[in-house]
Protein backbone atom coordinates (compact mmCIF):
# COMPACT_ATOMS: atom_id res chain seq x y z
CA UNK A 1 0.00 0.00 0.00
CA UNK A 2 0.96 3.75 -0.84
CA UNK A 3 2.18 5.67 2.00
CA UNK A 4 -0.38 8.23 2.97
CA UNK A 5 0.63 11.19 2.26
CA UNK A 6 1.74 14.18 4.36
CA UNK A 7 -0.80 16.40 4.96
CA UNK A 8 -0.19 19.97 3.50
CA UNK A 9 1.13 22.63 6.61
CA UNK A 10 -1.41 25.26 6.30
CA UNK A 11 -0.89 28.44 4.69
CA UNK A 12 0.02 31.37 7.01
CA UNK A 13 -2.77 33.57 7.81
CA UNK A 14 -2.57 37.50 7.58
CA UNK A 15 -2.08 37.97 11.29
CA UNK A 16 0.79 36.07 10.93
CA UNK A 17 1.93 37.94 7.54
CA UNK A 18 1.25 40.67 9.81
CA UNK A 19 3.81 40.05 12.73
CA UNK A 20 6.24 38.55 10.40
CA UNK A 21 6.50 42.09 8.46
CA UNK A 22 6.29 44.08 12.11
CA UNK A 23 9.35 42.14 12.78
CA UNK A 24 11.40 43.19 10.23
CA UNK A 25 14.00 45.85 11.16
CA UNK A 26 12.89 49.06 9.05
CA UNK A 27 9.59 48.53 10.48
CA UNK A 28 11.56 48.21 14.23
CA UNK A 29 13.48 51.47 13.33
CA UNK A 30 10.59 53.00 12.15
CA UNK A 31 8.73 52.35 14.99
CA UNK A 32 11.36 53.46 16.86
CA UNK A 33 12.00 56.89 15.81
CA UNK A 34 8.28 58.00 16.64
CA UNK A 35 6.63 58.93 13.36
CA UNK A 36 3.88 60.55 14.16
CA UNK A 37 5.93 63.42 16.00
CA UNK A 38 8.31 62.96 13.39
CA UNK A 39 5.76 63.20 10.35
CA UNK A 40 4.07 66.20 11.98
CA UNK A 41 7.30 68.20 12.73
CA UNK A 42 8.28 67.75 8.94
CA UNK A 43 5.04 68.50 7.62
CA UNK A 44 4.51 71.68 9.67
CA UNK A 45 8.09 72.84 8.88
CA UNK A 46 7.49 72.43 5.17
CA UNK A 47 4.04 74.13 5.08
CA UNK A 48 5.74 77.62 6.90
CA UNK A 49 8.45 77.45 4.37
CA UNK A 50 5.91 76.89 1.48
CA UNK A 51 3.54 79.80 3.44
CA UNK A 52 6.78 82.10 3.58
CA UNK A 53 7.03 82.15 0.02
CA UNK A 54 10.38 79.35 -0.40
CA UNK A 55 10.37 77.59 -3.70
CA UNK A 56 9.06 73.51 -4.01
CA UNK A 57 12.88 72.17 -4.33
CA UNK A 58 13.29 74.43 -1.05
CA UNK A 59 10.63 73.03 0.75
CA UNK A 60 11.17 69.63 0.01
CA UNK A 61 14.82 69.76 1.30
CA UNK A 62 13.01 71.39 5.23
CA UNK A 63 10.73 68.28 4.91
CA UNK A 64 13.86 65.77 4.38
CA UNK A 65 16.01 67.42 6.98
CA UNK A 66 13.29 67.57 9.11
CA UNK A 67 12.42 64.27 9.01
CA UNK A 68 15.66 62.88 9.52
CA UNK A 69 16.28 65.32 12.32
CA UNK A 70 13.18 63.75 13.81
CA UNK A 71 14.20 60.56 13.60
CA UNK A 72 17.34 61.41 14.72
CA UNK A 73 15.94 62.58 18.34
CA UNK A 74 13.40 59.51 18.70
CA UNK A 75 16.46 56.75 18.47
CA UNK A 76 18.38 58.84 20.51
CA UNK A 77 15.06 58.83 23.29
CA UNK A 78 14.76 55.09 22.46
CA UNK A 79 18.18 54.15 23.53
CA UNK A 80 18.50 57.31 26.42
CA UNK A 81 15.10 55.79 27.82
CA UNK A 82 15.92 51.45 27.28
CA UNK A 83 16.38 50.83 31.04
CA UNK A 84 13.35 52.35 32.36
CA UNK A 85 11.03 51.26 29.55
CA UNK A 86 12.08 47.74 30.41
CA UNK A 87 11.53 48.32 34.28
CA UNK A 88 8.03 49.87 32.80
CA UNK A 89 7.37 46.93 30.31
CA UNK A 90 6.64 49.38 27.32
CA UNK A 91 5.80 47.13 24.78
CA UNK A 92 5.33 49.69 22.35
CA UNK A 93 9.02 50.51 22.35
CA UNK A 94 10.37 47.93 19.66
CA UNK A 95 14.29 47.99 21.97
CA UNK A 96 12.33 46.66 24.50
CA UNK A 97 9.61 44.39 23.29
CA UNK A 98 10.73 43.47 19.53
CA UNK A 99 13.82 42.24 18.13
CA UNK A 100 15.64 45.23 18.24
CA UNK A 101 19.06 45.75 19.49
CA UNK A 102 21.10 48.74 20.62
CA UNK A 103 23.64 47.59 18.02
CA UNK A 104 21.29 48.33 15.54
CA UNK A 105 19.54 51.10 16.62
CA UNK A 106 22.91 52.54 17.35
CA UNK A 107 23.99 52.02 13.65
CA UNK A 108 20.91 53.46 12.16
CA UNK A 109 21.17 56.84 14.65
CA UNK A 110 25.12 56.90 13.15
CA UNK A 111 23.77 56.86 9.91
CA UNK A 112 20.99 59.16 10.46
CA UNK A 113 23.28 61.25 12.04
CA UNK A 114 25.70 61.90 8.90
CA UNK A 115 23.13 62.26 6.62
CA UNK A 116 21.20 64.82 8.69
CA UNK A 117 24.79 66.92 9.02
CA UNK A 118 25.05 67.67 4.61
CA UNK A 119 21.44 68.11 4.38
CA UNK A 120 20.79 70.68 7.32
CA UNK A 121 24.08 72.68 5.42
CA UNK A 122 22.48 72.19 2.33
CA UNK A 123 20.01 75.09 2.86
CA UNK A 124 22.59 77.36 3.93
CA UNK A 125 25.57 77.51 6.85
CA UNK A 126 23.75 79.22 8.98
CA UNK A 127 20.32 78.05 8.70
CA UNK A 128 21.81 74.76 8.88
CA UNK A 129 23.91 75.28 12.31
CA UNK A 130 20.34 76.73 14.08
CA UNK A 131 19.07 73.67 12.59
CA UNK A 132 21.59 71.21 14.08
CA UNK A 133 22.01 73.17 17.64
CA UNK A 134 18.34 72.25 18.21
CA UNK A 135 18.98 68.65 17.62
CA UNK A 136 21.88 69.11 19.95
CA UNK A 137 19.11 70.68 22.94
CA UNK A 138 16.73 67.91 22.15
CA UNK A 139 18.95 65.13 22.38
CA UNK A 140 20.73 67.18 25.33
CA UNK A 141 16.70 67.24 27.15
CA UNK A 142 16.34 63.80 26.69
CA UNK A 143 19.20 63.21 29.16
CA UNK A 144 19.02 66.50 31.65
CA UNK A 145 16.34 68.36 32.86
CA UNK A 146 13.68 66.50 31.91
CA UNK A 147 12.30 65.02 34.98
CA UNK A 148 12.66 68.43 36.77
CA UNK A 149 9.95 71.35 36.65
CA UNK A 150 12.68 73.03 34.17
CA UNK A 151 11.69 69.97 31.53
CA UNK A 152 10.11 72.35 29.14
CA UNK A 153 13.47 74.61 28.86
CA UNK A 154 15.24 72.38 25.74
CA UNK A 155 11.81 72.32 24.04
CA UNK A 156 11.43 76.29 23.99
CA UNK A 157 15.34 76.46 23.07
CA UNK A 158 15.20 73.83 20.40
CA UNK A 159 11.53 75.24 18.87
CA UNK A 160 12.71 78.73 19.01
CA UNK A 161 15.61 78.30 16.82
CA UNK A 162 13.03 76.76 14.06
CA UNK A 163 12.28 79.90 12.66
CA UNK A 164 15.76 80.95 12.52
CA UNK A 165 16.14 77.95 10.03
CA UNK A 166 13.63 78.76 8.00
CA UNK A 167 14.60 82.49 7.64
CA UNK A 168 18.07 81.82 7.32
CA UNK A 169 17.87 79.23 5.02
CA UNK A 170 17.48 78.63 1.02
CA UNK A 171 19.18 76.23 -1.45
CA UNK A 172 22.73 75.46 -1.26
CA UNK A 173 25.79 75.69 1.29
CA UNK A 174 26.17 79.16 0.08
CA UNK A 175 22.79 80.44 0.90
CA UNK A 176 22.61 83.27 3.14
CA UNK A 177 18.98 84.79 4.58
CA UNK A 178 17.93 87.08 6.95
CA UNK A 179 17.50 86.85 10.81
CA UNK A 180 14.24 85.74 12.41
CA UNK A 181 11.35 88.48 13.68
CA UNK A 182 11.75 88.36 17.29
CA UNK A 183 7.67 88.01 17.78
CA UNK A 184 7.80 84.43 15.39
CA UNK A 185 11.25 83.65 17.48
CA UNK A 186 9.23 84.00 21.35
CA UNK A 187 6.04 82.49 19.87
CA UNK A 188 7.89 79.08 18.32
CA UNK A 189 9.23 78.69 21.87
CA UNK A 190 5.87 79.09 23.49
CA UNK A 191 4.64 76.54 20.92
CA UNK A 192 7.22 74.04 22.11
CA UNK A 193 6.19 74.12 25.35
CA UNK A 194 2.49 73.43 24.64
CA UNK A 195 4.02 70.03 22.02
CA UNK A 196 5.95 68.69 25.32
CA UNK A 197 2.99 69.15 27.44
CA UNK A 198 0.83 67.01 24.97
CA UNK A 199 3.55 64.88 24.67
CA UNK A 200 3.96 63.95 27.31
CA UNK A 201 0.51 62.84 28.16
CA UNK A 202 0.08 59.07 27.44
CA UNK A 203 3.22 58.56 29.79
CA UNK A 204 2.28 60.38 32.60
CA UNK A 205 1.53 57.26 34.94
CA UNK A 206 5.29 55.74 34.33
CA UNK A 207 6.71 58.86 34.73
CA UNK A 208 4.95 59.38 38.44
CA UNK A 209 6.42 55.64 38.72
CA UNK A 210 9.61 56.01 37.92
CA UNK A 211 10.11 59.55 40.18
CA UNK A 212 10.01 61.91 37.24
CA UNK A 213 8.85 65.61 38.22
CA UNK A 214 8.42 67.25 34.97
CA UNK A 215 6.58 70.48 34.06
CA UNK A 216 3.55 68.29 32.58
CA UNK A 217 3.06 65.69 35.30
CA UNK A 218 2.84 68.46 37.48
CA UNK A 219 0.22 70.03 35.67
CA UNK A 220 -1.65 66.76 35.67
CA UNK A 221 -1.38 66.91 39.05
CA UNK A 222 -2.83 69.61 39.85
CA UNK A 223 -5.80 69.81 37.52
CA UNK A 224 -6.17 65.96 36.27
CA UNK A 225 -4.92 64.63 32.98
CA UNK A 226 -8.09 65.40 30.81
CA UNK A 227 -8.31 68.71 31.79
CA UNK A 228 -4.71 69.07 30.60
CA UNK A 229 -5.21 67.84 27.45
CA UNK A 230 -7.48 70.09 26.97
CA UNK A 231 -6.25 73.31 27.92
CA UNK A 232 -3.11 72.09 26.22
CA UNK A 233 -5.17 71.69 23.00
CA UNK A 234 -6.50 74.87 23.58
CA UNK A 235 -2.84 76.31 24.03
CA UNK A 236 -1.57 75.14 21.01
CA UNK A 237 -4.62 76.51 18.59
CA UNK A 238 -4.28 80.12 20.36
CA UNK A 239 -0.87 79.98 19.70
CA UNK A 240 -0.89 78.55 15.68
CA UNK A 241 -3.56 81.58 15.27
CA UNK A 242 -0.86 84.29 17.08
CA UNK A 243 1.89 83.12 14.51
CA UNK A 244 -0.66 83.10 11.74
CA UNK A 245 -1.25 86.36 12.30
CA UNK A 246 2.40 87.21 13.26
CA UNK A 247 3.47 85.82 10.05
CA UNK A 248 0.98 88.06 8.16
CA UNK A 249 1.53 91.10 9.84
CA UNK A 250 5.19 91.32 11.41
CA UNK A 251 7.05 88.24 9.34
CA UNK A 252 8.84 85.63 9.94
CA UNK A 253 12.44 87.37 9.21
CA UNK A 254 13.95 90.85 9.88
Amino acid sequence: MPAPSAEPEPEAGPAARKGGLARLTPVLLLRAAHPQQAVLTALALAAAAALSGRPAREVGLVAATVLVGQAVLGWDNDLTDERTDRADERQAKPLVAGPLDRGGLGFALACAVLLVVPLALSGGIDAGLAYLLSIAIGAAGNRVLRGSAWSWLPWAAAFALYPAYLSYGGWGGAARGHPPTIAMTAASALLGIGVHVLTSLSGLVDDNRDGRRHLPLRLALRVGAPRLLVLACGYGVVLLAAMALIGATVGLSQ
